[in-house]
Order: C-alpha cells, then sequence, then structure tokens
C-alpha cells in the first residue's frame, strides 16, 4: 500500500461527519505517531485530530473528554495494549491499523486486543500483508472479516499448505478471489500513484573478512557443528539460532562479540567498505544506514563522526518519540546531519525521509520484505532522486549463502519466506555444514 496518510485513503473525507457520531481510531507504531500528526495538519486541516501517548494512564473520565472535541485519535499499539480499558469500554466509528503487520501473531496481546475493540467499519494498511507465512494474512482477515477466511486450521489444509509447499497456482487463484475485493493494492509502479518517482538501482556490495574475521569465523562454525551434533528439536533450534545470530555479528565487527570490546574500524570489513562508499557519494547528498544490532549502529555513529567529521543521527528501539521527530525534522530540513543510522525493526517503517537518495543495508535481514520497507523511507512519494541501494553482504560466509537461496524462495510470493529463520533450524548436520562453511574459505579483506 504506497501514500498511507490522510492524503491517499476516502476514509478521511467524510471522517469528520464520522466523529460527531464517534471518534476514529488510528493505531500506528509509536515512531510514526509524529509523522501522522503532520499529515493531518498538511491533507485535513479542518480534522480535530488528537494523541493519546506518554507516560500517564489518563482516567476513564479525562479520557472521555479528549474524545467529546475530536474527529480522530492518533494512538501506538504498545498503548491500546496498557491501557485497553480505556478502548474496549466503547464503539469506535473506525478503527484503522497502520503499519498492521504488527499484530500478524494471532496469540500476541495486541492482535487479540484489536480484535475485540468494536467497531462500525474496519481498515488495515500495510505495505507488507506477507511477511513470512500466508497465515500472517489470515491474521489481518480476522480483524477485518473473521468469517471470511474460516478457521486457522481450515485455512492451512485448504490455501497455506499448497501455496507454500507446492506452490498451487489454482489454489493461488482461488485465495485471490476470496480476498480481491477487500484488498486496494498500489504499487510505486503503478503510473496513478507515482509516476514521477525516480528509479531505484540496488547494488550487493560484496564485503571481506578480515584476517582475524576469518579465522573466528571458521572456529566459531567448527566448534559449533560439534556441538549441534546429536541435538535434537528445540535444543537444536536454539543452539543453530545462536550460532546464526553470532555469525552475522561477526560479519559486522568482532567486537559484537566480546565482552569488553575493541572497536577499532580496521578490524571490520565492512566498515572499510562503508568508508569507501562514503567517500564517493556527495557531501550534499543524505544516507539512510540500517542494521538490526544496536550496539552496532552506536559503534557506526562513534565511527563515522570520527571518519568524517560529521554529527551523525541515531535512531533506534529506545529513541522516545519526541527525540524521533526531531531528528526526522532535522534530517529532512536539507540543513542538518545527512547520514542517519536506524535501527531496522525501529525506523524500518512509517518514516519519511526522502532526503537521502542512498540506502546502505550494512547486515541483511532474511525476509527481503522487512529490507524494502527500510529501503522504502527514501524511495517513495517525494523522492526526486535515484536511489542507491547498498545490500552489504560477506563473500564465502553464510550471508552469501542464505541471500542466494532467499533469491531463490522469492518466487512462492512476493517475498514469502518460511518462517523467517526458522527454515534455517531445520538444516541436517551436512546441510548446515554446507550453508555455513563454503567450499571457498573465507575471503579476508584486502588491505
Amino acid at each position: 500500500r504506497v501514500g498511507r496518510s490522510f492524503r491517499s485513503t476516502p476514509y478521511w473525507r467524510t471522517a469528520q461527519n464520522l466523529g460527531k457520531l464517534s471518534p476514529a481510531l488510528l493505531v500506528c507504531p509509536t515512531s510514526v505517531l509524529g509523522n501522522w500528526s503532520r499529515e493531518a495538519q498538511r491533507f485535513a486541516p479542518n480534522l480535530r485530530v488528537e494523541m493519546h501517548h506518554g507516560d500517564r494512564l489518563k482516567d476513564v473520565g479525562e479520557f472521555s473528554a479528549l474524545l467529546e472535541n475530536t474527529d480522530i485519535l492518533l494512538t501506538s499499539y504498545a498503548l491500546i495494549t496498557r491501557d485497553k480499558k480505556l478502548f474496549l469500554d466503547r464503539e469506535w466509528q473506525l478503527v484503522v491499523l497502520d503499519e498492521a503487520q504488527q499484530s500478524k501473531n494471532p496469540s500476541s496481546k495486541v492482535s487479540q486486543l484489536t480484535r475485540k475493540i468494536e467497531t462500525r467499519s474496519r481498515l488495515i494498511l500495510t505495505g507488507t500483508p506477507v511477511e513470512n507465512r500466508l497465515q500472517d494474512l489470515w491474521t489481518l482477515f480476522r480483524f477485518l472479516q473473521p468469517e471470511l477466511l474460516g478457521s486457522k486450521r481450515k485455512f492451512q489444509s485448504r490455501f497455506a499448505i499448497p501455496i507454500e509447499r507446492r506452490g498451487d497456482p489454482e489454489v493461488k487463484k482461488q485465495l485471490k478471489r476470496v480476498v480481491g475485493p477487500f484488498i486496494l493494492r498500489r504499487t510505486k509502479m503503478d503510473p496513478e500513484v507515482a509516476s514521477e518517482l525516480p528509479p531505484r538501482v540496488d547494488t550487493v556490495v560484496e564485503c571481506s573478512l578480515t584476517p582475524e574475521q576469518a579465522q573466528i569465523y571458521e572456529e566459531e562454525v567448527r566448534q559449533a557443528l560439534q556441538n549441534v551434533q546429536g541435538l535434537e528439536g528445540l535444543h537444536r533450534k536454539g543452539a543453530i539460532l545462536s550460532l546464526l545470530t553470532r555469525l552475522k555479528q561477526l560479519c559486522d565487527h568482532p567486537g559484537l562479540l566480546e565482552d569488553k570490546p575493541d572497536w577499532t574500524p580496521a578490524r571490520s570489513g565492512k566498515i572499510h567498505r562503508l568508508f569507501e562508499i562514503l567517500k564517493e557519494i556527495s557531501p550534499k547528498e543524505g544516507v539512510l544506514i540500517f542494521s538490526q544490532f544496536k550496539s552496532m549502529l552506536g559503534r557506526l555513529k562513534v565511527s563515522l563522526t570520527e571518519f568524517l567529521g560529521e554529527e551523525i543521527l541515531l535512531l533506534d528501539g529506545s529513541t522516545p518519540r519526541e527525540q524521533r521527530d526531531i531528528m526526522v525534522e532535522r534530517f529532512q530540513s536539507g540543513i542538518g546531519p545527512r547520514i542517519f543510522c536506524i535501527s531496522l525493526k525501529a525506523g524500518g517503517v512509517g518514516l519519511n525521509l526522502t532526503r537521502a537518495n542512498s540506502v546502505v543495508h550494512f547486515d541483511r535481514w532474511w525476509n527481503p520484505a522487512v529490507e524494502a520497507q527500510a529501503t522504502d523511507r527514501a524511495h517513495r512519494i517525494g523522492q526526486t532522486e535515484t536511489v542507491q541501494v547498498f545490500k552489504f553482504v560477506t563473500m564465502a560466509t553464510l550471508e552469501e549463502q542464505i541471500a542466494r537461496i532467499l533469491e531463490e524462495k522469492q518466487s512462492l510470493m512476493h517475498g514469502l519466506i518460511e518462517d523467517g529463520d526458522g527454515w534455517l533450524t531445520e538444516l541436517n548436520d551436512r546441510e548446515l555444514s554446507d550453508l555455513l562453511l563454503p567450499q571457498s574459505t573465507p575471503k579476508e579483506a584486502v588491505r
């Protein structure tokens, strides 16, 4: 779904009239509350928009008084869970879930709570209705039209298993016929949506391990392969997932594995490549750098400040909403800091960062849909320049291997992957060895 704002949906055209009966409720990630508020002021200045946010819990009377003069109430997924009584004790005219993939787990508190909210109309906004499995789609429709896709067991046998395991084209068509009338899908390639949107150029940046990284990598893998032999069930899965995380961290920087880390940039082949790329980018261009590891982002901020001699912005899950809004405004202004280090999960959705025309994925998330969402912070309506996307992959390591496997799996359904990292835990000893230790040994960085 492209352009998810007050400008992009006709629901808001009647929101003011609806509000005379009861307000509309919009739920979104904390990181985009400020963006929704600014969009409302820009595109629907006549709507009375309020925000329910903060540490203090409002009592029922105070909350009801707030709603009396409100057309649309903005709040976050975290707060509807904390203040659930306030939201469940009334009927809403309309409930909108933005970035609704956040409620894709049917057993999560957020998913269960949103289904209980009484409302006359429901709307979901998401760019990734299916992130990992078709069950994601089933969960979203449990909120929209609870009976449409039947029980979870029925959906699995009728649609999920034939499509995910066999790629059955006829079953895909059947599912599309069922859900199609309820979906308005727009992509950036649709001329009526963003005909002026410039192209995007994706480049896989081949990185090498330093000699030290290569030695640690082989030691970690060989020790882990010995440890998982004979393990079964959850113990084996846990051991494999722990190994995958450690190796991904090692490909970034050995310091991520150390209790007292030595963050010398020269210890990381990726930092070496990042410095090279940034030297080639115009100092007037904005750059987004995404990583899934908070400690890595903090270190990148320090290293880039020292290397470039300029201020670097950093946003992660611990950044307060007010501070996030200030950083976004500074970046977008064109006169603030030009490099923005961002946590993939905390800042990969909802933000408008079109000042950037270069995006760096310092490490890879094994779900392409999540990675694409992050890239779209820059490649979106309002962008006027070609966006260069650099995806760092450490050669002759598990990063190269999994990138290849994911590319093969993408044909299933627009980035559909079985259980994210989960499918990796099902590999046998031989398959795991082939994945982690390619026939060529890990390449060392050329200095």
